[in-house]
């Protein structure tokens, strides 16, 4: 480990590289360490601590909403635009063609069209957040003027942390938006720790033991269930073209437990997140039966068992709904028979198909139960053990996790890549 980690650094270009990702890190966390004009600092740091579903929001802003940055946003217009995109996919053929099986032009003009949703994206979320904290007495402003002033800082911000994020995913060391999210999480991880040390109740101690120990174990968890697949056997015809044979080989075709990643998780937090919006926009009203439907809306948190099995429920109807868009059995089933190539045991074309599909939703159950456990354990563990200080998330876990094995994956092909190289 040692010996690799040291060859990162005796290759000038991938040292070039790993510097320019930690430059625009850094450039990132300069950004969020400046808080927007007119933002109460006692008020937010109270509307905080009764709302901390918001905390699970401020992980996909890389640590960034916390202090209502300018950065507020992080990548998240970007992720969703993303996803709107992916989506919209399924629903146009023309569109899934153009994404999938286009040319690299047709495939950058789609990109192009991503970053372009973004932006109307970061205007309505940086518009509505703002006035919600506006309705809680956190943020003021003396004029409209100065509302429009923001949204276009905050919407600029975004925009420009997806430009970083695409500027370190051109390294070739992993994915850039990734980095932002996972450093914003990493930081804020030795504060957290300390806050939690420091306020437990010498009585407790084996309860905050307890915590870390099972928190341990889920994240070596989350390492095993990320890196499992089934690998189903693919093998491909011989073909003779004159004195010469080709093909023979046998190869696999790897299903991954865990097809989705985190978008599930995204997309149940998205949904759970409207009630306590809602809720906190009423509560600013003064009528008597507004501000009950405030309080109902409110309670509806992770204090509350029903929240939960919500939430369990969505991540593992997301799971399943998103597996089979990006999933597709006829698809791989077509390609394998164009190329001479079929799975044991059964006839390319239709058999093929309906094996793939079945083999997928297997999996994808295992897949969507993990996920849906890793989404709400923490939050069991933390009502459990009274340790609620930890704002880490299944969701950061998840991110975590993800995005160290995909650096170290693609750290290693590099690598292998310079041996060939030099060799």
């Amino acid at each position: 480990m040692l010996k690799n980690f040291l060859a990162l650094f005796r290759s000038p270009d991938l040292r070039k590289k790993i510097l320019i990702v930690l430059a625009l890190l850094a450039v990132f966390r300069i950004m969020a360490a400046i808080p927007l004009p007119d933002v109460n600092p006692e008020k937010l740091r109270a509307f905080f601590q009764a709302n901390q579903f918001f905390g699970l929001f401020n992980i996909f802003t890389g640590g960034a909403f916390n202090n209502i940055s300018i950065v507020m946003l992080g990548v998240g217009p970007y992720i969703t635009a993303s996803i709107i995109m992916q989506l919209l996919t399924m629903v146009f053929p023309n569109l899934k063609e153009f994404f999938y099986e286009g040319t690299d032009k047709e495939r950058a003009l789609f990109e192009q069209y991503t970053r372009l949703a973004t932006i109307p994206l970061a205007s309505l979320q940086a518009f509505a957040f703002l006035n919600l904290l506006k309705s809680q007495g956190i943020i003021s402003f003396s004029s409209p003027l100065n509302l429009i002033r923001d949204v276009i800082l905050a919407t600029a911000a975004s925009f420009f942390l997806m430009w970083l994020g695409e500027l370190m995913t051109e390294q070739k060391i992993g994915n850039g938006i990734s980095f932002i999210i996972f450093t914003g999480i990493v930081i804020s991880l030795p504060k957290e720790i300390a806050q939690t040390i420091i306020s437990t109740d010498p009585t407790r101690i084996p309860n905050m033991i307890a915590f870390f120990v099972v928190s341990l174990l889920i994240i070596i968890g989350v390492v095993f269930i990320s890196q499992g697949q089934r690998k189903i056997p693919v093998s491909y015809a011989k073909q003779v073209r004159g004195t010469k044979i080709y093909g023979g080989a046998d190869t696999y075709l790897p299903l991954r437990v865990n097809q989705a990643g985190m978008i599930p998780i995204i997309f149940a937090i998205s949904i759970l997140m409207f009630p306590q919006m809602i809720g906190n926009f009423l509560s600013a009203s003064h009528n008597a039966t507004l501000l009950r439907i405030a309080l109902t809306l409110k309670n509806f948190n992770s204090t509350s068992w029903l929240y939960l099995i919500i939430y369990f429920a969505l991540v593992c109807l997301f799971t399943f709904f998103y597996t089979s868009i990006t999933f597709e059995p006829e698809s791989i089933a077509d390609n394998l028979q164009k190329r001479g190539g079929f799975i044991p045991g059964y006839r390319p074309g239709q058999t093929t198909t309906n094996f793939l599909s079945n083999t997928s939703r297997r999996i994808t159950l295992f897949g969507a139960i993990f996920l849906g456990l890793i989404a709400i354990l923490p939050i069991i563990l933390a009502k459990a053990t009274g340790i609620t200080t930890m704002a880490i998330s299944g969701a950061s876990i998840l991110i975590m996790v993800t995005v160290a094995i995909e650096t170290i994956e693609a750290l290693e092909a590099q690598l292998i890549m310079r041996e060939y190289e030099i060799s």
